[in-house]
């Protein structure tokens, strides 16, 4: 293989790994800080913490129908990472419940339609050691504001 040919090479795989966010690496800082940002948060009023480590807060109780994993559900919500850089936000989406993050799948099971909670996601529940490209660094802790619009069966 020709030189020119190899350093087009390595720079072509260098760039992939780079805008996947495989070459991100973290030692370990990330989930050291959630852990702790999680930790305080647990104690603050207000706070409910689920067996699985998930946490979460009541900001309004809805009065319709909880959903199952297998539901289909409808949302508005807010994504932010715990230093509060928003990276993902929106209005009347509609997914199958178990097909997104495991705190998200737990959490909203929590909820009844009309309801709005806010989420602390530990990293394990979220996206853990891969993150999620180049918007959610590895073992990243999150938090969403989530409203439960409607269930769809």
């Amino acid at each position: 293989m020709g030189k020119k040919i190899l350093i087009k090479l390595v720079l072509a795989m260098f760039l992939l790994s780079w805008l996947c966010g495989c070459s991100k690496v973290d030692t370990g800082e990330n989930l050291k800080a959630g852990e702790s940002f999680l930790a305080e948060n647990r104690t603050k009023e207000g706070v409910a913490t689920t067996p699985s480590g998930l946490q979460y807060q009541v900001l309004n109780e809805g009065n319709g129908r909880k959903p199952i994993a297998t539901d289909s559900v409808t949302v508005n919500y807010k994504g932010s990472l715990i230093d509060g850089k928003a990276f993902d936000s929106g209005e009347k989406i509609t997914f199958p419940l178990n097909g997104v993050i495991p705190g998200w799948i737990e959490g909203l099971q929590l909820m009844k339609e009309g309801a709005k909670y806010r989420f602390f996601i530990p990293s394990s529940l979220a996206y853990g050691e891969s993150g999620e490209a180049r918007v959610i660094p590895p073992n990243a802790a999150l938090i969403f504001e989530v409203e439960l619009v409607k269930v769809n069966r």
